[in-house]
Order: C-alpha cells, then sequence, then structure tokens
C-alpha cells in the first residue's frame, strides 16, 4: 500500500505545485477569473469534462450502475446531453458576450432589473456544488487513510482552496488539465476492463445477474425525465459552467470543444455503469451502492494501479470542486457584494490590477466557508437537491428566455425568478426535498409567470435590446454600451 501512498501524495502536491505556476500568470481580473478568454481546444474540452465529471459522475455513477445496472448510465449521459446542448446552440453566443458570470448577462438583457437575486439563487448553488464536492473527496481521504472525516474534510479543502486562491481560473484550468488525463487513465484505461475481467467478461455478468441490469431503461422513464431537468437544464444554466464557456479563445473553440466534452462525457457514463455492474456480480451484497467503487478499487487492483485510479476518484472530485468554488467566490463577489456596496464591476476584461486581489480573497473567504459547511452538514444529497431545484426551478426560464425571447423583460425574469423559486421551496417543504414534484410544477410556475408578466408590461429598453444584440454579435463592452450603467441602475 505504501506505493499507492506514494502515488496519491505526489499527485496532491503536483496540484499545488500547478497551483503556484499559475499563480504567475493571473496578473489580471481576466486571467484570474476566466483564464485570459484564450484555451483553445485541447484544454478546453479537458478541463470542461473535468469539471462536470466529478465525485457524482464517478463515485455516483459507478453505485447506479451497481443497483441499476446499464441504466444506471443515464444520470451522467444526461449530463453530457445538457454539455452537448449547450456547447452547439448556446456557447457561442455566450463566449461572445465577454462577461463573468450569469448575472450579469441577465442585467445586460434585461437592463439590469434581476441582477442581485439571481446572483444570491446562483451563489447558493455553487456554495453547495463545492460542498457536497468537498465531502466527496473527503471520503476518498477517509477510505485512504483512514481519516477522522473532519480531518479529511480540512485536508482536502485546504488543497483545493490554496491551488484555487493562488492562481484563480489559471491554476484550475493547469490542474483541470492533469485531472483529466489521470481519470482518464484511471477509470477508462484501467479500472474499467480490469473489472469487466474480474468479474468474468460480459458473458458472465449476464449469467449472473437478472436482465433488467441489461436493460436501458430499467432505472424508469420517470427518473429520466427528472435527470434531463435537472441535470441536463442545470448544464445549461450553471456559473461553473458558463465560467468555463467564458474561458474559450473564440466561438469555435467552445463549440468544438465543447462538443468534444460531451461525447467524453457519454463515454465515461457507460464505464461507470459497466464498472458497477462488473461489481455487482464480484461483490453482490454490499451495504450501499455508494461503496462500490471503493470496494472495486480496493480488493480488486494490484499496487500501483491501486493509487492512480483513487488519483482518479479524488482527480474528479476536485476538478468539480474547485470550480464550483471559483464560480461561488465569482458570484459573490461580481454580484452580492459588489452590488451590494452599490459599485458593480465592470464586466469586461479591462478592470484594474488589485482586482486580482478582491477575488483571490472572496475565494479564500468562500474557501473557508465551504470546508465549516462541510464539516457542519450531514445530509449532502438533500443540501444539493434544494440548490439545484432553486438554479433550475428559478433561473432556467429567465435564462433561455433572454436567449431565444426578445419580448421578455426584466419584470417578467424577476417574476419568473421569485415565482419559480417559492413554488419550489414550498413543494419541497411539502412533498419532501427529494420529491419530483418542486423541480416540475416550479418550472412550470415559472415559466407561466415570465410569459404572463413580460407580456403585460413594457417591452424592453431598445436601447437596452440593441446592446445587447450588439454583445451578441461579438461586439466589446464599450462598443454595446452595457458597461455597468444597466447593473447599477438595478441594483
Amino acid at each position: 500500500m505504501a506505493v499507492d501512498y506514494a502515488v496519491i501524495v505526489v499527485y496532491l502536491v503536483g496540484m499545488l505545485a500547478v497551483g503556484w505556476w499559475g499563480m504567475r500568470r493571473a496578473k489580471s481580473k481576466s486571467e484570474f477569473l476566466v483564464a485570459g478568454r484564450r484555451l483553445g481546444p485541447t484544454m478546453y474540452s479537458g478541463t470542461m469534462a473535468a469539471i462536470v465529471l466529478g465525485g457524482a459522475s464517478t463515485i455516483g455513477g459507478v453505485g447506479l450502475g451497481y443497483q441499476h445496472g446499464l441504466s444506471g448510465a443515464w444520470m451522467v449521459i444526461t449530463i453530457g446531453l445538457g454539455l452537448l446542448a449547450l456547447s452547439i446552440f448556446f456557447s457561442a453566443r455566450i463566449a461572445r458576450l465577454k462577461v463573468y458570470t450569469v448575472s450579469q448577462m441577465l442585467d445586460l438583457r434585461y437592463g439590469g432589473s434581476s441582477g442581485l437575486i439571481s446572483g444570491i439563487v446562483m451563489w447558493s448553488y455553487t456554495l453547495m456544488l463545492a460542498v457536497t464536492s468537498t465531502i466527496a473527496y473527503a471520503t476518498i481521504f477517509d477510505v485512504i487513510f483512514g481519516l477522522e472525516r473532519f480531518v479529511a474534510i480540512i485536508l482536502g479543502g485546504t488543497i483545493v482552496v490554496a491551488y484555487s486562491t493562488l492562481g484563480g481560473m489559471w491554476s484550475i484550468t493547469l490542474t483541470d488539465m492533469v485531472q483529466f488525463v489521470v481519470k482518464t487513465i484511471g477509470v477508462l484505461l484501467l479500472l474499467l476492463p480490469i473489472a469487466v475481467v474480474k468479474a468474468g467478461g460480459f458473458s458472465k455478468m449476464a449469467a449472473e445477474l437478472p436482465d433488467d441490469y441489461f436493460s436501458p431503461m430499467s432505472i424508469g422513464g420517470q427518473t429520466v425525465f427528472t435527470y434531463v431537468l435537472i441535470y441536463s437544464f442545470g448544464m445549461l444554466i450553471g456559473q461553473d459552467i458558463w465560467q468555463r464557456v467564458f474561458t474559450a479563445r473564440g466561438d469555435r473553440v467552445a463549440k468544438l470543444g465543447g462538443t468534444a466534452a460531451g461525447v467524453y462525457c457519454l463515454a465515461y457514463a457507460v464505464a461507470g455503469a459497466v464498472i458497477g455492474t462488473a461489481t455487482k456480480v464480484l461483490y453482490p451484497n454490499l451495504g450501499s451502492p455508494d461503496d462500490a467503487f471503493a470496494t472495486i478499487v480496493k480488493d480488486a487492483l494490484p499496487i500501483g494501479v491501486k493509487g492512480l485510479v483513487l488519483a482518479a476518484a479524488l482527480s474528479a472530485v476536485m476538478s468539480t470542486s474547485s470550480g464550483a468554488l471559483i464560480a461561488c467566490a465569482t458570484v459573490a463577489n461580481n454580484d452580492i457584494w459588489s452590488r451590494l456596496r452599490g459599485k458593480v464591476a465592470p464586466d469586461g476584461d479591462d478592470a484594474p490590477h488589485d482586482e486580482v486581489k478582491g477575488n483571490r480573497i472572496f475565494i479564500l473567504v468562500m474557501g473557508v466557508a465551504v470546508i465549516c459547511t462541510s464539516i457542519a452538514l450531514n445530509n449532502v444529497v438533500e443540501a444539493l437537491t434544494v440548490a439545484y431545484n432553486l438554479l433550475v426551478g428559478g433561473l432556467l426560464v429567465p435564462i433561455l428566455g433572454g436567449l431565444l425571447w426578445k419580448r421578455g423583460t426584466g419584470a417578467g425574469a424577476l417574476a419568473s425568478i421569485g415565482v419559480g423559486g417559492v413554488t419550489v421551496l414550498a413543494l419541497m417543504a411539502w412533498k419532501g426535498i427529494l420529491a419530483n414534484e418542486p423541480v416540475y410544477y416550479g418550472l412550470l410556475a415559472s415559466l407561466a409567470a415570465y410569459l404572463v408578466v413580460s407580456l403585460a408590461t413594457k417591452p424592453t429598453d431598445a436601447e437596452v435590446l440593441a446592446a445587447w444584440r450588439a454583445r451578441l454579435a461579438g461586439g466589446t463592452p464599450t462598443d454595446a454600451s452595457a458597461e455597468a450603467s444597466p447593473a447599477t441602475a438595478g441594483a
């Protein structure tokens, strides 16, 4: 086991070293928050795949395969489909906006009427995403080193916060590329074939397990539909995902690189389900499906390979955690704190040099908050469900409506966020946090409020729409006349 420990320690030290090196490149707000908007297709697709495929996709995906067979791939498939839809239909327009947050996009589109409330919703989502990722890699540390839960959280959290604070998006991008390579080798090239061979091949797996383990829809149609609503639509509007789109060098990179990442997600989904199915053959009586990944790694892999695969699991979780952390800090600083102070930061790339220091401080503060929340929180699944339900139920309609329907208004967007959010919260209190109804009816209420209020109120000012169209066409913030003034008016 000493060799496996060495592999993992070298990996963790390497993450810190890359973070230190990335600090030398983060010399402006644009470099720190969106890697200078100059990632090429290889780095863009690798880092995008790294952030969307976290602990839920790796440990949870294998667990679903253990529980449901091949249909357990659906959760990660819907993540991949959402990323494909974002990349093919929306990423080019999003990249051309040259903003830093989803709320700044809403300000540009609607004239600054919904930035603060949407920022609070988005901040809650990114905070809980970072928290759940932190607890996930703490669990891995516990399996590897046998650490107490709070010690594992502090150790893992400190590493992620350190490299994220040092170099911002550049550090996260560089570490994500390393993490992408490690988990491709560890999960796809090593764990997948070894697990299938250990289980006796597909013929023995088919003979040992019930037929529904090999049915594509045995997980249930309603479950797949819920996954689409939460994960596919969540990919379209999450700050953590958009912030990666903002790093693309151009429209073509955002579209093609994102498409490649989406296809990779589909392959990763199938691999996780197959690994889980093979684990069911080898260890049919595990106490929890989520134990499947750790069990197959611990008992079936040789020395050295085991360390690399555990490092791959850490890679998957830490990439999501670091992406969620910088997204959380960006929203907290630019969409909440700046607005409460009445001083909205510029959305272009020429912000003053000391903006780096301010954003670095926010990452550090949010990182400490994430670690403390992770230690205090018990039911992670419920917390993440609340965040995703609020995100999709409150923000999906005004964001997609702003991109697709020119008659949508700021009042309609505010009503949509408020009505959708309240409906989600009320139904979660009534039906239960894990029920499907909150997100279903929250979306319907949000859509109805958006349509009715938008049609009942005065159309968005022509100058605001002209600035919006100019920015979508690739104009600069100055050319589009869409700097801080609209946002300030609605703060």
